[in-house]
């Protein structure tokens, strides 16, 4: 028996409103766009609840544990992204070498946190979509449209297992702008944004040292002290701290710094 069907959507998985929502070219009868296959069934999502209910009978476990810190922050110089590259499965390190920030165009950054895979695929599918934006309007998105795109996208798939936490920064005609988008189809704006599994102990180091007219090389620092502390704290977090500084003329990347240095330039405040 075929139990997944490609291609097409399962009947209860997507209204036509969100269809359209996520897909410019939904045509009322089915999703033209890129989509995953789903199962053959009314409720998806019931469909695939014993496969990771911990209480069910069955032996297949689909859940998996994963962790990381990423951070952003808007300031008089722009916006400010840092993020680790340690990618976990469980207790298990599986890299320490995770390109964490998605260079969605010269003026766009998204981030990671959660499932490496569903962030990366629809990342760059959100870098698709923007270029797509550009050559029908001839001119940049706004960082507003693109988070909402993405917002759209993995909202009508809220409930089928998506695990993305995920920042959308960038440059455009208001500014410097800093949205957040998770798998559920929460989208927020704030001038702090942290998440995965060490952003509690990144909020405390932003909360101590944060302000609005730092100048870039202590937007820097802090930023790098925030995910330091983090990947110190918390096991699911470390690798190389990866700082980018979006500006009105596009993004830069600043540094790549190895964790284990800076535990000696660092030590002493610890201790």
């Amino acid at each position: 028996m075929q139990h997944y069907q490609a291609g097409r959507v399962a009947p209860l998985a997507l209204r036509p409103k969100e269809a359209s929502d996520a897909c410019p070219e939904y045509d009322g009868e089915e999703k033209t766009c890129l989509q995953f296959p789903l199962p053959v069934t009314m409720d998806p999502v019931a469909f695939m609840r014993p496969y990771k209910d911990a209480t069910s009978k069955t032996n297949v476990k689909i859940n998996f544990a994963h962790g990381t810190t990423t951070l952003g922050f808007k300031f008089q110089g722009g916006v400010v992204i840092a993020v680790d590259s340690r990618a976990t499965a469980g207790p298990f390190i599986a890299s320490q070498t995770v390109k964490k920030v998605i260079e969605i165009n010269p003026y766009l950054l998204g981030t990671m946190a959660g499932g490496a895979a569903d962030c990366s695929y629809w990342e760059r599918w959100l870098a698709m979509q923007c270029r797509l934006y550009e050559l029908r309007n001839k001119e940049r998105i706004s960082v507003a449209a693109a988070s909402k795109i993405l917002c759209n996208l993995v909202y009508s798939y809220r409930h089928m297992d998506l695990s993305m936490g995920t920042m959308i920064c960038g440059w455009d005609k208001k500014g410097p702008g800093l949205y957040y988008v998770d798998n559920d189809g929460t989208r927020f704006t704030n001038n702090i944004i942290s998440c995965g599994s060490g952003s509690l102990y990144a909020y405390g180091v932003l909360d101590q040292g944060y302000k609005w007219d730092l100048t870039p090389e202590e937007a820097f620092e802090l930023a790098r002290r925030a995910i330091f502390h983090a990947t110190y704290r918390d096991s699911y977090s470390g690798g190389t701290i990866s700082i980018y500084h979006m500006k009105e003329t596009g993004w830069v990347k600043i540094s790549a710094s190895d964790v284990g240095p800076l535990y000696y330039d660092y030590n002493l405040a610890m201790c």
